[in-house]
């Protein structure tokens, strides 16, 4: 008896790897990720669902980005459903007055009550960058940003990028599954007009780093898609690029930095960046390629990610026999994991624990 109750008073064990991925499958908290387009938000709120978690978004004073939960503190209402004026937000139900910071400021139905002076709501850290709305997803540990330095391909500068969203219904991870696999450009993409080329097989290398690794193609190079890399930076992402033929015009390589945040367990938010290194006459002539002839070529090519990723059961990975082409989806995995492994014992360690929160 005396070994049962030295056994219970010890600190529990770290969280295993199901109650790890369970808490993976609403994504990874303390990284900015992208939410929407920017030029989804106007002078109206509009509700979101990202991380599981409901989200209302506006633009206050100078068109600054304004972002808070969905949800008023007195009976519950979308304060999405309201409306905006001198950068406060108001309850429809009943008019409950909510500022940029989350405090309430006016109960009109009993001016003066203990509501009123309070921060009630919470708020979102935002920022844009190329076209779209960032926010900082912390957790109840690190509720303030870290630094974020986009990547230089999203910076203005010697890059020129066009932004393509799109809400697909499949688990977040598959999405960076599907982009760390360089390989099944050469079959998934074996009609693409940038993706025909090139051995039908390979042998790959992983090379570390600073903010990640990348996975490459050690057999072709230039080819194909041939490599991707994995971020994280402040925010997590993946990088690749994909030689063009000479009819797509001036600007080298093709390239995308692809984002993905999940809405929930079972559908994500899709950010692709298609750009390339470009300049005065050549930006202008890609830019017009890139509307005219490109675009729709590779929304075909996107669509046959997307019927992939979406034909998928949740719970695919769960039954896999991979083999070295999936190195770099295993190594991605593998940092998710110890991550959102860390993130779990520290809130636990400190009295929370998100995966009872969101069972209650």
């Amino acid at each position: 008896m005396a070994n049962l109750a030295q056994t219970r008073s010890e600190p529990a064990a770290g969280p295993t790897a199901a109650e790890t991925d369970a808490y993976l499958r609403l994504g990874l908290r303390n990284r900015w990720h992208p939410v929407l387009p920017s030029r989804f938000v106007a002078d109206k709120p509009i509700g979101i669902r990202r991380m599981g978690e409901r989200i209302v978004l506006w633009r206050g004073p100078g068109g600054a980005i304004r972002a808070m939960a969905d949800r008023c503190p007195h009976r519950g209402a979308p304060l999405s459903l309201g409306r905006v004026a001198d950068d406060r937000i108001a309850c429809w139900y009943h008019a409950v007055e909510i500022g940029a910071d989350g405090t309430v400021l006016c109960v009109p139905g009993e001016p003066g009550c203990s509501l009123e002076g309070k921060r009630l709501v919470k708020t979102f850290p935002a920022r844009e960058v190329k076209g779209a709305i960032f926010l900082w997803m912390g957790d109840a540990l690190h509720p303030d940003p870290a630094p974020y330095t986009p990547p230089p391909q999203l910076q203005e500068g010697a890059y020129d990028a066009f932004l393509s969203y799109q809400e697909w219904k499949t688990p977040w991870r598959f999405l960076y599954d599907n982009n760390m696999d360089p390989m099944h450009g050469q079959f998934l993409h074996a009609q693409s007009h940038s993706m025909a080329r090139g051995e039908r097989k390979a042998e790959f290398a992983i090379r570390a780093t600073d903010t990640g690794f990348v996975f490459a193609k050690t057999t072709q190079k230039d080819v194909n898609f041939d490599w991707s890399e994995w971020c994280d930076a402040g925010a997590i992402y993946c990088r690749l690029e994909i030689p063009y033929p000479a009819s797509g015009g001036p600007g080298g390589n093709f390239g995308i930095v692809f984002h993905a945040v999940p809405i929930d367990e079972g559908s994500s938010a899709c950010f692709f960046w298609r750009f390339r290194k470009v300049s005065g006459w050549q930006r202008d002539a890609w830019r017009f390629l890139y509307k005219t002839r490109l675009e729709a070529r590779h929304f075909a090519v996107l669509e046959q990610d997307r019927a992939i990723a979406e034909g998928m059961d949740a719970d695919a990975d769960r039954a896999e026999h991979l083999y070295s082409h999936d190195g770099g989806v295993v190594r991605m995995r593998n940092i998710l994991r110890a991550e959102a492994r860390a993130q779990l014992k520290a809130l636990r360690a400190a009295g929370l624990d998100p995966l009872a929160k969101s069972e209650a």
